[in-house]
């Protein structure tokens, strides 16, 4: 298998030889008319660098601080779900992977894989969780996530319903089994009354997940200046700009035309994290240029895991000799000096 920088270009491709249609298309596709969706690359290659000359690049240091911790490169695995239904292996096989790149890797709260199995690879791993209406519910996989060792909570804001995707033939939910998904939570969870999602999301859910659990929360799907101040002064460690890969709201704005302007609301009280359509080392570069202390990545991990962990370690190799050469030419040593290249838009 051709594992050069060429192959990051054809994971779909691959993925569509492999994987069932109803898989493929759920990984694939956004809500409505995935306008949103379809922005999102073409929105980091717009941006344009100011590189910087007669710098030495000898030593490059490409790592990055995460909520008090070391990562060894400044991208993570954001949370995705059906990865047991990619590779049977899953979340197993993803976590392995991502712990050998020194990276860190969010857990979907849909997840198919035991929180203790996934914590027990040793890989560095924060937890994804909708509220729901009734938030009492939430708390034994919360208890759960924090006995298995999670360092954060990744609290998604964006979703108070599902938006509609329009699928031709049978939809992935119709051929699932049931035991590759959801299995963190209590049987019978979904019919309890409380079990929607919650409508009535607001900052003091914040507090509420902070001491519930102990841990710092990130909240996930900022794409305003003033959504994410009133994250920070309710508590968030950190605020990630996303559109939910556009699989959301369709139409809304893409993540790398909201990042910067968050980074200056936020003014360092809070980490700011990114991700959305992010496909090479030249987008991280832009992302981290444009502030964002890391970036996840979703659909291009998720797509990699065709190939199991091999595939997944594959995509970090690729990604941290793309962005080390990146770094280089831009004139840049650290992250923090990507700051100093000042992209500006087409």
């Amino acid at each position: 298998m051709d594992w050069d920088g060429r192959w990051l270009a054809t994971l779909e491709e691959r993925a569509r030889e492999v994987l069932p249609a109803p898989v493929l298309d759920y990984l694939v596709q956004g809500s409505r008319e995935s306008v949103t969706a379809a922005e999102a690359t073409d929105a980091w290659r717009s941006v344009r660098f100011h590189p910087h000359v007669l710098k030495d690049v000898t030593d490059v240091d490409p790592s990055v601080t995460l909520l008090g911790r070391k990562a060894c490169v400044p991208w993570g695995v954001a949370p995705t779900t059906l990865q047991r239904k990619v590779h049977p292996e899953g979340e197993l096989a993803m976590a392995r992977a991502t712990a050998a790149a020194g990276s860190v890797m969010v857990v979907s709260s849909n997840a198919g894989t035991l929180f203790d199995d996934i914590g027990a690879t040793g890989v560095r791993w924060w937890l994804q969780a909708y509220l729901p209406a009734d938030r009492t519910l939430a708390e034994p996989m919360l208890d759960r996530a924090v006995a298995a060792g999670a360092e954060a909570v990744v609290i998604t804001v964006d979703t108070p319903v599902v938006s509609t995707r329009y699928v031709e033939g049978a939809s992935v939910w119709e051929t699932l089994d049931p035991a590759t998904v959801r299995v963190n939570f209590d049987p019978g969870y979904d019919e309890q009354p409380g079990a929607e999602k919650a409508l009535d999301l607001g900052p003091h859910d914040i507090g509420w997940v902070s001491g519930r659990t102990g841990l710092p929360v990130v909240v996930k799907g900022v794409l305003r200046p003033d959504d994410a101040r009133r994250s920070v002064q309710a508590g968030a460690a950190a605020v990630w700009v996303s559109n939910h890969g556009g699989r959301q709201l369709d139409r809304a704005v893409a993540t790398a035309e909201c990042l910067s302007d968050v980074r200056g609301a936020v003014q360092g009280a809070a980490e700011v994290y990114v991700d959305g359509g992010v496909r090479s080392g030249l987008d991280i570069l832009a992302a981290l240029a444009l502030g964002a202390d890391a970036v996840f990545l979703g659909r291009l991990p998720l797509l990699a895991l065709v190939d199991g962990e091999n595939g997944v370690a594959a995509l970090h190799r690729e990604l941290l000799a793309q962005t080390l050469e990146a770094l280089r030419l831009a004139g840049c040593r650290t992250v923090t000096d990507t700051r100093a290249i000042v992209p500006s838009r087409r």
